[in-house]
């Protein structure tokens, strides 16, 4: 009776020990090519600066700590599906569930940039709105911004809702509707990446 007792143990451990971890995509100890991503993002946003070597040392849970207490997450020091999200990096799929992880990832897209626009521009006009949504996605396609609406977002000093913490408001349905206007297409600034 004693073994199976010990053995049941043995196993809940197991599994939870499994459980947790498969959220924690990126950690320290980590290695490969998320794990270069990360790095190139923060060093790109000035939290890292450190070499892009791809290797989850020291310095680059310090970054993600900086990245995740700034942006109103929890500041553990490990990339999961959270910080991944706002770093703009899709996570690797679980299996779980059966959306695809692009349909993820413009949830997640739309998500941040309707936090983003409730964030700047909740006083605005609705076409102002959809204006500065449409700025974000007029910099991710030009070449001298980084290339997700993630990237632009939280790019060291670009928008005054994340530095002051505004983007962790949660977005009204006329932010998210202008958000998800402008994605659809829409952009009343006739393509312009700066509103003054």
């Amino acid at each position: 009776m004693k073994k199976i007792f010990i053995l049941t143990i043995f196993l809940i451990l197991i599994t939870s020990a499994l459980f947790f971890n498969s959220f924690a995509t990126s950690k320290y100890g980590s290695s490969g090519d998320e794990v270069k991503q990360i790095q190139t993002k923060l060093k790109s946003w000035g939290y890292y600066s450190g070499s892009i070597d791809g290797v989850y040392g020291t310095q680059t849970v310090n970054a993600v700590k900086k990245f995740q207490q700034k942006n109103g997450l929890t500041a553990d020091g490990i990339a999961g599906e959270k910080t991944l999200a706002a770093l703009g990096i899709n996570a690797p799929s679980s299996g779980k569930g059966n959306s695809s992880n692009k349909t993820t990832s413009n949830n997640s897209d739309l998500n941040l940039l309707s936090k983003l626009v409730y964030g700047e521009a909740r006083g605005e006009t609705y076409k102002g709105q959809v204006a500065v949504a449409a700025t974000v996605l007029n910099r991710v396609a030009h070449a001298s911004f980084p290339n997700t609406i993630a990237g632009v977002i939280y790019q060291n000093g670009a928008y005054t809702a994340v530095s002051d913490g505004q983007i962790n408001l949660t977005a009204d349905s006329t932010a998210r509707k202008a958000a998800q206007d402008a994605i659809n297409g829409w952009d009343p600034t006739s393509r312009m990446y700066i509103l003054f």
